[in-house]
């Protein structure tokens, strides 16, 4: 049986990433898309296990990594999932409504 990323330790967190980066890798250079976005997506869900949902607040908006277009402005924590919604850099809702994003996701806090 499989352990969760939450069982994990700091330092099994941390191999598991550097497990997944190298397989991303060679999906990558063997050109297997849909492989490697697995991967991505593993990766980011181990490093949201090795952050501190604490650190994350409701009611506060975030940069997106990836996105710069969009902010996410979080609802509510649940675990290492950031419920909410994004909106443009002008503070309109974008997409069709309530999503839950790994905190891993998540940039800095944005003062708006």
């Amino acid at each position: 049986m499989e352990k969760r990323y939450s069982d994990y330790s700091q330092e099994e967190l941390r191999q598991e990433i550097g497990r997944l980066k190298e397989k991303a890798l060679k999906a990558e250079q063997l050109g297997i898309v849909n492989e490697f976005a697995v991967y991505e997506r593993k990766i980011i869900m181990a490093k949201s296990y090795m952050l501190d949902p604490e650190d994350f607040k409701s009611n506060t908006y975030y940069e997106l990594e990836g996105d710069p277009a969009h902010l996410f402005y979080i609802e509510y924590m649940n675990g290492v999932f950031a419920w909410g919604y994004r909106v443009t850099k002008a503070l309109e809702k974008a997409g069709e409504g309530e999503e839950a994003l790994p905190i891993a996701m998540l940039g800095n806090s944005v003062k708006v």
